[in-house]
């Protein structure tokens, strides 16, 4: 008898299998939810079960604890995005912020 050293295929319509803990997969939902990705991209990219980040995304499961972490990381990219608009010069720098700034602002709202 042969010993199949082969790793168990991913849950169908998954490119792998998830290795985070819950407590990683929300803070890995509320990242990428506040980067604007979608919840099939997330589930086929990190392995988190769909339904899972629906229940994150739609407030029934974690629900104020969620929507705290996204708002984090929502503030930190927009830190990132107005730090890395500052490589611009004049006018360009200037709309960039601008239109940062309103993305931002629409997120919240």
């Amino acid at each position: 008898m042969t010993i199949d050293s082969r790793t168990p295929s991913p849950p169908y319509g998954y490119s792998r299998e998830c290795i985070h803990d819950r407590e990683g997969q929300i803070h890995i939902v509320a990242e990428f939810h506040a980067h604007k990705i979608q919840p099939a991209r997330i589930a086929y990219r990190i392995g988190i079960d769909i339904a899972f980040i629906e229940e994150l995304i739609a407030g029934e499961t974690e629900a104020g604890r969620f929507d705290r972490l996204v708002a984090h990381y929502r503030k930190q990219r927009f830190s990132r995005r107005m730090k890395d608009s500052k490589a611009k010069k004049g006018g360009v720098q200037y709309e960039l912020q601008q239109k940062i700034a309103r993305d931002f602002e629409m997120e919240v709202d």
